[in-house]
């Protein structure tokens, strides 16, 4: 009964941890959408695969968020029709790349700079080659899971080629197409399968209009990403009660065994990338230094958590390859900077 109230205890704290960066992911993906004019950003990102996957990779120092928040932006980018290298860039580094991250890292290995130099250089070399990696799949519609690879081939397909001369008209909630046809709203469902002959495009919205539709966003992609996240933080917080924390730290003895251990930890624990570098120094006098990169590299990137939320956007066999791309160049990263650093 004590263990479970433990558990209890820890899913309390990572979901109240969790839930406002996961609201400030979705008030700016709902923001890029009701904005932003997602031709006039396809057009100043590189075509060219490794440039833009850079590009994504350094958009967190535009969008800080995350690794709850950075799944609604991502998913955002992607029905916006952006490439699938800069989404996957994005996806990894914005968690790391982004100022309240390398604050709260400065902060905490003040007195080792070079951890807070190695994990920004780390994460945006690893998010560029993956991101680089995943771009020699151009159609993002087969990494997608079903539904939102039909919203994204109704606006390819559908949408788009009938607004060339006009705002497109994006999606405008998570379930609905809003002002899709001359009756009003459009569920997505019946979007993806009638396909209507004619598509009257939205006319310019009002300020008072876009602030309706922002509010609306918001609460549709809390619900849908919400109930992923609270199912995540369950299983992190059970994890953590239930796997003696002496298993884990009984690893940490040798160079390769520490890397793994923590980057296992990271994965278990499923911190926050804003305060996950106060975590990390509480082990500093345990494990070796190329652990704990790996771990502040490692965590943002992969965890339960952002798991479970990408299972809402991508398919399980993308998530797969996407965790043991990651997975290996973080301990190739971390190894190498044990033995050379």
């Amino acid at each position: 009964m004590n263990q479970l109230h433990n558990a209890f205890t820890l899913f309390v704290s990572l979901l109240v941890e969790a839930m406002p960066f996961l609201l400030l992911g979705v008030i700016l993906s709902s923001v890029l959408l009701v904005w932003v004019d997602e031709r006039k950003l396809i057009k100043v990102l590189p075509k060219n695969p490794l440039l833009g996957a850079f590009m994504g990779s350094c958009i967190g120092f535009i969008f800080p968020v995350c690794e709850c928040g950075n799944v609604p932006v991502a998913r955002r980018f992607l029905m916006q029709g952006i490439p699938t290298s800069v989404a996957v860039g994005f996806l990894l580094a914005a968690p790391t790349l982004n100022p309240v991250v390398i604050w709260s890292t400065w902060i905490a290995f003040r007195g080792q700079p070079e951890i807070v130099l190695f994990r920004i250089l780390g994460s945006l070399a690893i998010a560029t080659i993956v991101g680089t990696v995943f771009s020699v799949q151009p159609d993002p519609k087969v990494l997608l899971q079903p539904r939102l690879s039909q919203r994204l081939k109704y606006l390819q397909e559908v949408a788009q080629p009938q607004t060339t001369a006009v705002k497109s008209p994006l999606l405008q909630t998570g379930t609905f197409f809003l002002g899709a046809s001359p009756q009003g709203n459009m569920p997505l469902e019946a979007v993806a399968t009638q396909m209507p002959e004619t598509i009257v495009p939205a006319p310019q919205k009002t300020t008072k209009e876009k602030f309706a539709a922002l509010l609306l966003n918001i609460s549709q992609e809390l619900r849908e990403l919400g109930a992923v996240l609270i199912f995540g933080s369950a299983i992190a917080a059970l994890i953590q009660v239930f796997v003696p924390r002496e298993v884990v730290l009984s690893l940490g003895q040798g160079t390769v065994t520490s890397i793994i251990a923590m980057m296992l930890l990271a994965a278990i624990v499923s911190i926050c990338s804003t305060v996950d570098s106060f975590f990390a120094l509480s082990f500093a006098s345990t494990f070796t230094t190329g652990s704990l990169l790996a771990f502040l590299i490692f965590g943002p990137m992969i965890d339960i958590k952002a798991v479970g939320l990408m299972l809402s956007i991508f398919k399980p066999r993308f998530i797969l390859y996407f965790f043991m791309l990651a997975g290996q160049l973080t301990f190739i990263l971390a190894l190498g900077y044990s033995y050379f650093a």
